[in-house]
Parts: structure tokens; C-alpha cells; sequence
């Protein structure tokens, strides 16, 4: 008997502790990881209980040191409103509220006119020292709601890469709409409803939940890997880049060539976040690296070099005779000039970017082969970058049986690709020959507490490591024997690079124009053990023909910057 009655006592011991901790469990749920959200809507509850507040997870830059700060956040404040028929004296309300806030008169007579009306909205974003001072005045007919949006701390910066938080089209929900607010969509969005279930059934819902590793919370925040000041850099340089060359459009992005981590990205026109709805041209919230395809010109001959290396086709030291000029399938190609150069080594064919001399790789290599190899490099296909309406390269000329479209394509042209899967590819010269995955977003960090790297790790090797030293080897000769006349190049680093210019295909029909080109230029550093992938290009540049006159100075002002931030040893 007393046995079976200690037996008893010790189940119900063991239930209320069981019990015990399910609770504790639940309040840290309700108080930590719900607080935010509980108090939020507790608030609005209090001051108008017919409308959500607007709740959304954060977006973050990282600094170089691994500090966190807000890209995309919510800033709370006040909504005004109208119940016109309370007002009885229009011009005293009027007067009285133009002393805390800026009020279009017109509008506010319209809508104090609507005596049948009991509610009309009739300010936005009304800060709290604002509000507290409306509310003092006490004004009958005036009522102030508590609300959040979306807040972009740096505004114009990186906007191109965050997008904006718009109303949907059903005009009451509010989505992301560009950037990394529409791709990352199911982790940033919040359903204040959700919170509120039955108490008791929420605790044993959710017990299983609290004690499981293996349930993956649904919504949080990201983290990029932007770095705000690499940012500034870039926007600053893009800058003035455009003030001196006038061009149609022009971008850049600094990338990790190993990881594919991003730091950078922007693109000229530019926009404001916060005030995107002030924006006349909705054109200018596309993003040209993912949703644009060009034939990128010169930059594209490393690519096909590389493959040539690779296939044991050519060396370093191969040569060629150069007659400036060659018919292929009835077509005629040329060097930029026209001019011969005789007897060329694959150096020079790099150094004064002949296409020539990437026809004989082309024809050395065998159309079929190079057309195969310039796939595994990722043309035509999408990168798998993390924001949204990324587009596929036009490539069909890799499946022609015409020799002529493998010898345009080895100089860069005939083929059309994103810039981003034309950095994709170059990375892989200095990476040690592999393609990686560019990417925003390193970790998201759940409403739980919890966090989560998502950022991604696959490796495709497209050429051998050797290869991509051998052709790192020859960019860096480029950079100090030929750009500028070997004036640019550091004696204390170690610079690959090549620059672009290609003539622009006629819109809709066969043919280049004469006089519009697209400038590009892509390096990276240092050379054999490379942090960084810095590509620029402009659209229809002013003043001058070639992408060594607009682009030099702009990238190696960006190389500057970066070796000084973050205090880079010499690698030579």
C-alpha cells in the first residue's frame, strides 16, 4: 500500500514538473520571441482595434568586423485621421494641426468636409513628438492611430539590391516588390493573426515545437553581406564615373570570387527606397545585372583563353600570324584596328585584345568543344542569385554548325549574357577554376532566437587549377605590361585584369550600330589568392571608344580603396 501510494506521488511529481516547464517554455515564447510582435499589436489594439500594425523582419549589412546593422527596419509613429463629423470649427483644427505637421490645405478641407463621413485618413508617418503634441491640443474630430513601415536607414543605398515594401495588387497587403524584400518574401513577411490562438492549445501545440531541434522556424530576419562603406565606395565611384562620361546606364559589383558572397552592387539611374512611390518610370527599379543580357565584348576572351589553356589547344607561347583581317563562313572579321600584327604569341592576343587571335583559339579548341565549354561556365543558365527576375543568356550560336559564330563568340560577341553570369564566370579564372554561387543573404535569424547560415557552398569546377593560375598569369602581364601602358599596374600587388568594348546590337533586327558601344572591365586581386572580383561597365559612354579610357581609373580607385580598408599585405 504504501508503495503503490509513493508510486502515485512521484507520477505526480514528475507531471507537474513536465507541466512546469511546458509553461516556462511558453512564457519565454510569448515574452522573448513573440514580445516584439505581442507588444506591438497590444498597442494597436489599444488605439484601433480594426487595423493591424504593419510587422515585417529585418533586413542587415554586415560590417567588416562582423557588426550588424540595419538595412531595412520598421520605424513605428502615428496615422491622423479625420471624423468630420465632429470637427465644428474647420479653420481652428486646421491652423492648429499646421503648427505640428505639414498639412496640404485643400485636401484637408475636402475631406473635414464629408460630414457623412466618420473616418478619413489624413496623414501618414506622423512622428511621436508630433503626435504628443496633437494630442495635447486635444482637438475634437482628430484621432491619431499607432502604425510601423518599412524604414530604409541608408536610402538610396543599395536599393537596387533591397527593392521596397509595397501594397500588393488586391491594394491592402503589403509585399516586397524588388530585391531581396520579394525574394526573401516567406522569411521576412508577418501574419500578426497567427499569434493569437487558444492559450492552453498554443502550449501543447507548440511543446513539441519548443523541445525539437529539428522543427525549422517559418519567418526572421536576414543578414546579407553587403558592407556598408564597400557600398558607399561603389556608389561614390559610379558617381562620378557617370558625371565625367555621361553614360546611358552604369553598374558595378565588388564579389567575394571564392564564396560568391556580394559586398557590392549598383547601378545608375538609381532610387530611394523610402520614396519609391515618387518614382515616375518604374524601369528604373530593375536590376540591369540580373534582368539585362549584352554580348560583353572582350572581357569574354579570358573565358575562351582559359578554355584553350585547359584543352591543351594552345600555350602562353603558342603563336599565330595575324593578317588583321579573315573571312570566315562569307563573313569577314577583324582586329579592333584592322591593322596586322604578324607573328603573335597568346599573350600579346590578350595584351592588345585581338580577335584574331581568339578565332585561332576558337578554331584550335574545334567549335563543338568551345561551345560545350563556354555552357559549363554557366552561359545560358541562371546563377541562382538570391533576388528575383534573374534572366537566361541568349547562347544559341553555341549550337550552330557555323564556325563564324564559335570565332565571334571567343571575342565576345554574338552571345548575350547577365552581367551577373558573366561575373560568375570570370570569378572562376582566379578562383582556382570553379564556379560559385553569388549570393546576398549568409544567415537568417529566426523569431525563436535561433540562426541559420543559408548561404550557399557548391563548387562546379569548370577548369583545372593549374589553368586558372596560368590564365591569372597572363591578366596580371595584361595589367602590368599593356593597360595604359603598364602606368596603372601596383608595384606591390598583383592585378588580373582585362577590359571590354563591344559594339551594341540593333534593337530588333540584325547588325551593330556604329557609334554605341558597352565599356566593361573586370579584375581581381590580389591575383593568385583573390578576395575580391571588381566589375564595372556603362552603357553608351560619351567621349570615348574605349573601355581603358572611361573604366582604368574608376576600378583602380575602387582596388585602392579596398586594399586600404582592409589593410591588405602586398603579395609581391
Amino acid at each position: 500500500m504504501r508503495t503503490q501510494l509513493l508510486i502515485r506521488i512521484r507520477i505526480l511529481v514528475v507531471g507537474i514538473i513536465i507541466f512546469a516547464c511546458i509553461i516556462v517554455v511558453r512564457l519565454y515564447i510569448l515574452q522573448v520571441a513573440h514580445g516584439q510582435s505581442y507588444r506591438a499589436e497590444a498597442n494597436n489594439q489599444y488605439v484601433r482595434s480594426s487595423r493591424d500594425i504593419f510587422d515585417r523582419g529585418s533586413i542587415f549589412f554586415t560590417l567588416r568586423n562582423g557588426e550588424r546593422i540595419a538595412a531595412a527596419s520598421l520605424k513605428s509613429g502615428y496615422m491622423l485621421a479625420l471624423n468630420p463629423n465632429q470637427i465644428e470649427d474647420a479653420d481652428y483644427v486646421y491652423n492648429t494641426l499646421r503648427k505640428h505637421i505639414d498639412i496640404d490645405k485643400e485636401l484637408f478641407y475636402a475631406r473635414a468636409g464629408k460630414k457623412d463621413d466618420p473616418y478619413e485618413e489624413m496623414a501618414r508617418h506622423v512622428d511621436p513628438e508630433a503626435a504628443e503634441l496633437i494630442e495635447k491640443e486635444d482637438l475634437k474630430g482628430v484621432q491619431l492611430f499607432r502604425e510601423q513601415w518599412r524604414y530604409y536607414p541608408g536610402g538610396s543605398m543599395a536599393s537596387l539590391v533591397l527593392g521596397f515594401v509595397g501594397f500588393g495588387e488586391d491594394g491592402v497587403t503589403q509585399k516586397g516588390q524588388y530585391g531581396l524584400e520579394r525574394y526573401w518574401e516567406s522569411v521576412l513577411e508577418r501574419q500578426t493573426d497567427r499569434l493569437y490562438v487558444n492559450f492552453f492549445a498554443e502550449i501543447f501545440t507548440n511543446a513539441r515545437e519548443a523541445f525539437s531541434s529539428e522543427e525549422t522556424p517559418r519567418v526572421g530576419s536576414v543578414v546579407t553581406s553587403i558592407e556598408p562603406a564597400v557600398q558607399q565606395a561603389l556608389d561614390r565611384v559610379l558617381l562620378k564615373t557617370q558625371d565625367e562620361w555621361g553614360a546611358k546606364q552604369l553598374a558595378g559589383i565588388i564579389m567575394d570570387p571564392k564564396t560568391g558572397a556580394i559586398y557590392a552592387m549598383s547601378a545608375l539611374p538609381s532610387f530611394d527606397s523610402n520614396l519609391y512611390s515618387e518614382e515616375k518610370d518604374a524601369r528604373v527599379f530593375r536590376n540591369p545585372f540580373v534582368e539585362d543580357v549584352y554580348e560583353m565584348g572582350s572581357i569574354i576572351k579570358p573565358i575562351a583563353m582559359a578554355i584553350g589553356l585547359d584543352e591543351g589547344a594552345v600555350t602562353q607561347d603558342t603563336t599565330y600570324n595575324d593578317t588583321g583581317n579573315i573571312t570566315v563562313d562569307g563573313y569577314k572579321i577583324s582586329n579592333y584596328d584592322g591593322k596586322a600584327r604578324g607573328v603573335v604569341p597568346m599573350q600579346e592576343v590578350l595584351n592588345q585584345s585581338l580577335n584574331l587571335g581568339m578565332s585561332f583559339v576558337a578554331d584550335k579548341v574545334g567549335g563543338k568543344v568551345l561551345g560545350e565549354r563556354m555552357k559549363a561556365f554557366g552561359f545560358g543558365e541562371e546563377t541562382g542569385i538570391d533576388i528575383p527576375f534573374e534572366a537566361r543568356g541568349l547562347i544559341n550560336n553555341l549550337d550552330s554548325p557555323r564556325r563564324v559564330e564559335y570565332a565571334t563568340a571567343a571575342f565576345g560577341q554574338g552571345i548575350a549574357l547577365t552581367p551577373i553570369a558573366t561575373v560568375r564566370a570570370l570569378a572562376a579564372l582566379g578562383n582556382g577554376g570553379y564556379l560559385v554561387t553569388p549570393h546576398f543573404v549568409t544567415h537568417i535569424q529566426y523569431e525563436n532566437g535561433s540562426e541559420s547560415s543559408v548561404a550557399p557552398d557548391d563548387h562546379v569546377q569548370v577548369i583545372s587549377d593549374d589553368t586558372s593560375r596560368e590564365i591569372t598569369h597572363m591578366l596580371v602581364n595584361v595589367v602590368d605590361d599593356a593597360l595604359r601602358g603598364g602606368t596603372v599596374a601596383k608595384e606591390h600587388y598583383a592585378i588580373a585584369a582585362k577590359t571590354g568594348t563591344a559594339q551594341m546590337a540593333h534593337d530588333g533586327e540584325r547588325g551593330y550600330y556604329d557609334d554605341r558601344y558597352l565599356h566593361s572591365f573586370f579584375g581581381y586581386f590580389p591575383a593568385y589568392e583573390p578576395r575580391f572580383i571588381i566589375f564595372l561597365y556603362h552603357l553608351e559612354p560619351q567621349g570615348a571608344k574605349y573601355a581603358s579610357e572611361t573604366l582604368t581609373a574608376p576600378f583602380m580607385e575602387l582596388v585602392d580603396f579596398l586594399i586600404n580598408y582592409y589593410d591588405i599585405p602586398p603579395d609581391r
